[in-house]
C-alpha cells in the first residue's frame, strides 16, 4: 500500500514554481463554481504519520483556494460532550454543507487505529469497524459527496529525520513535544494497522491517495492536482440516467399484512385509564432518575397516520419527566440548511446527552414514507434509506442509547372522524391542513410503505411497536408500558425484552369484558 510512497519524489523549485499559478486559478474557479451552484460538499480527510506534512498541507490549501468557502475540522480525544453521544456524532454535525469544502485534520480513521494499536479492539472489531466507515462514506457520496482521503506517509528514518529538522528550527520546534518522539517507538505497529485498514476501506466510492511526505513541493503539488481534477470532474460529471430498480412491491393475496391484522377496536375505559396513566407515569419518572439511567439516554421516535394521536401520547411522556430532562423535537420539511447535508445530517445533532431523553415527533423514517410516497427522493434514494436507517440506529445503541420506536394506527374511518372534528374545535383547526387531506387519496401507498418499513427495520435491537389507535386511552397506556418496559429491560442488561402484554381493554358496548380492571389478558396473535 505505502510502496509508491517510498520511492523519494521530488519536484524541482523551478517546475514547482512554474506550475502553481495556473493551479492556483483553476482551483479558485472550481471551488468558486461548487459554492455558485451548490452542487456538492467536498470532504477532505487529512491523515498520515506525525511530521508528513500534514499541517503544512493545509496551510498551503488556505493560501491557494478562497479561505470563505473552506473550514477546517481537528479532532483529537473527544470531550466529555462527544463522549456521551455516538462515536460518528461529532463528525456528523461537522460535514460542510452543499458547496463548501471541510477539511477533517483527523477523522473516523483515527480511533480505530489508535484502538488496535493500544489493544483495545481485536482484528475482527477493527474489521467491523472498516465496513461501518464503507458503509458512511458510500452514503456521503450517495448524497452527492465528494469524499477525498489523503495519507501522508514517511519511512521510519524519514520520520526521525523529519522530526528532527523541525525540532532544531526554532520557527517550528513548538511542534514537536516528547509526545511526538514516544509516537515513533508504535511507528511499526502504525504501520501495520494503517496498511490494513487503508486495503479495506480503498473502495470505489472514496479510494485512499498515499502521498509521500519528504518533499514539501511535491507533496503539496499532488495534493493540489488531485483535489483540483475531484472537483472538475464532479461539476462536469454527467447525470446518466440509471436503469431504475424493480421497485418492492409486496402482493398480499389475501389481503393480510401486519397493519390488517391489527385490533383497532381495544380500548380502555376512562376509569382504568386513569389508574394506568398515574402508574406507569410514576414508573417511567422513576426509570429516569435511576442512577443507572445517568449512563444512558433514551430516544422515542414517534411515527403514524395523520390524526393518529402522537401529540397526545408524546405529552402523556412529558408529564412524566422533569422539564429539564428532555427535548421534543418536531420534524416538517427540511429547511434550506438541512437540505444542504445528507438526510440524516438533522437527526445526528438532535441527540441526546447521558441521562438525557429525546423525543422525536416524526423521524428519519419520512425518507421511506413521506419522500418515497409522494416522490421527494428518487427510487435509489429511499431503497438505500433502510440500510442507512438501521446503522443510524445500530450507532446509537452501541453507544448506549435505548431506541425506542412507535407507529400509530388509526382507521380511515377514525380519521375521517378527527378530521372533521378538528376542523369545528376552534384550537385544533391548526392541526387540519390541505395536505392531510390530500394525504387520505393515497392511502393505500402509505399502508405498503409502512408495511415495507416494519419488515426492514424491525430488528432485534430497534423493534417496532405498532399501537392500536383507533382508542386514544389505549394508546397512551400501551405506549407508557412499552417504553417503562424497554427502560427496565435496557437497564437490568436483558439480553431480550419481550413484548408488552396486551392491556385489559374495553371492546364496544355489545362486547364488554367482565373482567375485573387488575386483570390482564395475554395476547398472542400471528402476524
Amino acid at each position: 500500500m505505502f510502496e509508491s510512497a517510498e520511492i523519494g519524489h521530488k519536484l524541482s523549485k523551478s517546475d514547482y514554481r512554474d506550475a502553481i499559478p495556473a493551479l492556483r486559478a483553476a482551483l479558485l474557479e472550481a471551488q468558486v463554481n461548487l459554492f455558485e451552484k451548490h452542487k456538492t460538499p467536498v470532504i477532505v480527510l487529512v491523515s498520515g504519520q506525525d511530521g508528513a506534512g500534514k499541517g503544512e498541507t493545509i496551510n498551503v490549501l488556505y493560501e491557494w483556494m478562497d479561505p470563505r468557502f473552506l473550514s477546517t475540522l481537528a479532532f483529537s480525544q473527544p470531550s466529555d460532550e462527544e463522549r456521551e453521544r455516538p462515536p460518528m456524532w461529532r463528525y456528523w454535525r461537522s460535514l460542510p454543507a452543499k458547496g463548501r469544502v471541510g477539511i477533517f485534520a483527523g477523522s473516523w480513521y483515527s480511533d480505530p487505529i489508535r484502538e488496535r494499536i493500544e489493544g483495545s479492539i481485536s482484528v475482527k472489531e477493527l474489521d467491523a469497524r472498516a465496513q461501518q466507515i464503507n458503509r458512511f462514506e458510500e452514503m456521503l457520496v450517495n448524497e452527492g459527496a465528494l469524499v477525498l482521503k489523503f495519507w501522508f506517509h514517511l519511512t521510519k528514518d524519514g520520520q526521525k529525520q523529519r522530526l528532527k529538522a523541525l525540532s532544531d528550527d526554532p520557527r517550528t520546534a513548538w511542534r514537536v513535544t516528547q509526545w511526538n518522539w514516544d509516537r515513533l517507538k508504535t511507528y511499526d505497529q502504525l504501520q501495520k494497522v494503517a496498511g490494513h485498514l487503508l486495503r479495506v476501506t480503498n473502495t470505489a466510492a472514496a479510494p485512499w491517495v498515499v502521498v509521500e511526505g519528504t518533499d514539501d513541493r511535491y507533496r503539496s503539488m499532488t495534493v493540489g492536482q488531485v483535489l483540483l481534477k475531484a472537483m472538475q470532474n464532479k461539476l462536469a460529471e454527467v447525470e446518466l440516467a440509471r436503469s431504475p430498480t424493480a421497485p418492492i412491491v409486496r402482493v398480499d393475496l389475501d389481503g393480510r399484512n401486519v397493519l390488517s391484522e391489527l385490533d383497532l377496536t381495544l380500548a380502555l375505559a376512562d376509569k382504568p385509564y386513569k389508574d394506568e396513566l398515574a402508574q406507569w407515569q410514576g414508573r417511567l419518572s422513576e426509570l429516569v432518575r435511576d442512577e443507572r439511567f445517568k449512563g444512558r439516554s433514551l430516544v422515542c421516535a414517534f411515527e403514524g397516520a395523520d390524526a393518529a394521536g402522537k401529540g397526545g401520547a408524546i405529552r402523556r411522556i412529558a408529564a412524566a419527566l422533569d422539564a429539564r430532562q428532555y427535548q421534543v423535537t418536531p420534524v416538517a420539511a427540511p429547511t434550506e440548511e438541512e437540505r444542504a447535508q445528507p438526510h440524516l445530517w438533522r437527526f445526528w445533532r438532535h441527540l441526546p446527552r447521558h441521562g438525557q431523553v429525546a423525543i422525536f415527533d416524526r423521524t428519519w423514517y419520512g425518507r421511506v414514507l413521506v419522500e418515497r410516497v409522494e416522490g421527494f427522493c428518487s427510487e435509489a434514494d429511499w431503497l438505500r434509506a433502510y440500510g442507512e436507517i438501521n446503522d443510524f440506529e445500530h450507532e446509537m445503541i452501541e453507544s448506549g442509547v435505548i431506541v425506542v420506536k412507535f407507529w400509530l394506527q388509526i382507521s380511515q374511518a377514525e380519521q375521517l372522524k378527527r378530521f372533521k372534528e378538528r376542523e369545528q374545535i376552534e384550537f385544533k383547526r391548526f392541526k387540519i391542513t390541505q395536505e392531510d387531506w390530500r394525504n387520505r387519496e393515497k392511502w393505500n401507498d402509505y399502508q405498503q410503505a409502512i408495511c415495507d418499513m416494519v419488515e426492514r427495520t424491525s430488528t432485534g435491537e430497534a423493534p417496532w411497536t405498532l399501537v392500536e389507535a383507533n382508542d386514544k386511552n389505549y394508546a397512551r397506556v400501551k405506549i407508557l408500558r412499552t417504553l417503562c418496559l424497554s427502560l427496565e429491560a435496557a437497564l437490568n442488561h436483558k439480553p431480550e425484552t419481550k413484548s408488552a402484554p396486551v392491556l385489559q381493554a374495553d371492546k364496544p358496548a355489545d362486547q364488554k369484558s367482565k373482567k375485573s380492571k387488575s386483570e390482564v389478558k395475554t395476547k398472542s396473535k400471528s402476524k
